[in-house]
């Protein structure tokens, strides 16, 4: 994947000491990344630079919205994210990113492309389950709601369902009961 212009922090000419950039990520940010799970992105990703003699620390704050479709009704809604992450980057023989929080780029690198951690900040911002606002508070109606609620298994309260209920259940029940 070719490398983004604007996320390339060139460090090599920063004096000692700690620079902010900031980023505004809109949903051409993700089509790079062929990402489509996001309908559209208003994230600020506000970036703390550290240059020390040895080593480089980043520390990345995001926070913002991403419209995505809810899980139940796939009715669009506005996602707030908020999300931090430090990185320290040192030098050293080789590129090796298998750590998490520590980037080891080889000496003599002058500059570094920052777009891969701001993909995963915001993309890890978003919880799992997605679920609209309306339907936890009981403001949104719509037909799929309307549907699943119809189509959910309610529950008897006859008697007609104790009868029809396997013998060999009853004596597994007794087993619950002797301690």
């Amino acid at each position: 994947m070719k490398p983004l212009k604007e996320f390339t922090i060139p460090f090599v000419g920063l004096k000692i000491g700690k620079h902010h950039f900031d980023f505004e990520i809109e949903q051409k940010f993700f089509e790079h990344f062929e990402y489509e799970e996001f309908n559209s992105v208003n994230v600020q990703v506000d970036v703390v630079f550290e240059k020390k003699t040895t080593l480089l620390e980043l520390h990345y704050k995001a926070s913002g919205f991403v419209n995505i479709n809810c899980d139940l009704t796939n009715e669009p809604y506005n996602q707030t994210i908020e999300n931090e992450f430090d990185l320290v980057v040192k030098f050293g023989d080789e590129f090796n990113d298998e750590n998490i929080d520590i980037l080891i780029v080889p000496h003599g690198t002058f500059e570094i492309n920052i777009q891969q951690y701001i993909y995963e900040l915001i993309v890890l911002a978003v919880p799992i389950k997605r679920v609209h606002p309306g339907i936890e508070n009981g403001t949104l109606h719509s037909d799929i709601l309307e549907k699943l609620d119809e189509l959910s298994p309610k529950l008897k309260e006859n008697k007609e369902t104790n009868e029809d209920i396997d013998p060999r259940w009853n004596t597994l029940k007794k087993l619950l009961t002797d301690k």
